[in-house]
């Protein structure tokens, strides 16, 4: 039920599938987390422990508690993942998750090469496990730019091989994967592939305010976004209601 004067779009409650808000947490300590979650313990659905950082955070296991203590899953950062493919000893990183209480699994080969067929059984056994999120496109903004129709084809697989949702690869500075060294957005890459999968099994990384907005105006509200800032988990909402200039005409007024 709304709960507010003004009529708001409807958005999707936890635990939720469509309208999906990852966090990206890469040094918070105790006091900053805390702050971060009486605002917007709500909107969080995960969070993600960025890059390697898990591995070297002294405080790891109380985050961690922190975190489940708000009903607010945690992930580690899929390059954690792909330190650990470059030493072979991704079975030892699939235990340390287990024992470390996590549910999510961030799968991908955004920095090195894995062969398809590996990276897809990896997929298919980690999702026997973990609710596996399985991440796409390149975080080099200097090599070749990956074709749309690959894009596409390629998160279909990931997906039919068991991960939940597959990531659209963005970066933390949205510079990268979707986007071009500007920051631009290549959005016919992203017409592409949700002309060939479904909308709602993608999670679109959109660190940037103009990427949430763009994605907000097309998607509507319940799209899946993330990559975001822990300053902008707010923000972020009020953009998903229309209670920012950049998407009030679309779910006020009569949209003109």
């Amino acid at each position: 039920m709304n709960k507010y004067f003004i009529p708001l779009p409807e958005r999707t409650s936890k635990p939720r599938n469509t309208g999906v808000t990852m966090v990206i947490d890469s040094s918070l300590g105790f006091n900053a987390m805390e702050d971060m979650i009486s605002i917007g313990e709500a909107w969080i659905d995960y969070v993600k422990l960025g890059w390697g950082t898990g591995l070297i955070t002294p405080i790891l296991k109380n985050k961690i508690e922190l975190y489940k203590k708000h009903n607010i899953k945690v992930c580690l950062g899929g390059t954690f993942f792909e330190v650990a493919y470059a030493n072979k000893k991704v079975a030892e990183f699939e235990d340390f998750v287990e024992a470390h209480g996590i549910s999510l699994i961030e799968i991908s080969d955004g920095s090195l090469t894995i062969p398809r067929d590996e990276k897809l059984e990896i997929i298919n056994r980690c999702s026997k496990k973990f609710t596996v999120l399985s991440e796409y496109g390149n975080k080099d903004a200097s090599t070749e730019l990956i074709a749309p129709r690959y894009w596409a084809q390629h998160m279909k697989e990931e997906l039919d091989a068991g991960a939940w949702k597959v990531i659209a690869e963005g970066r933390e500075s949205g510079t990268a994967g979707m986007y071009r060294g500007s920051s631009e957005l290549r959005t016919g890459l992203v017409d592409e592939i949700v002309n060939f999968i479904p909308q709602d099994d993608i999670l679109w990384e959109a660190p940037l305010k103009a990427h949430q907005t763009w994605f907000i105006k097309k998607f509507g509200s319940n799209v899946s976004l993330g990559n975001i800032a822990p300053r902008d988990v707010l923000p972020l909402e009020t953009l998903r209601l229309g209670l920012r200039s950049d998407t009030l005409l679309k779910f006020h007024g009569d949209g003109e």
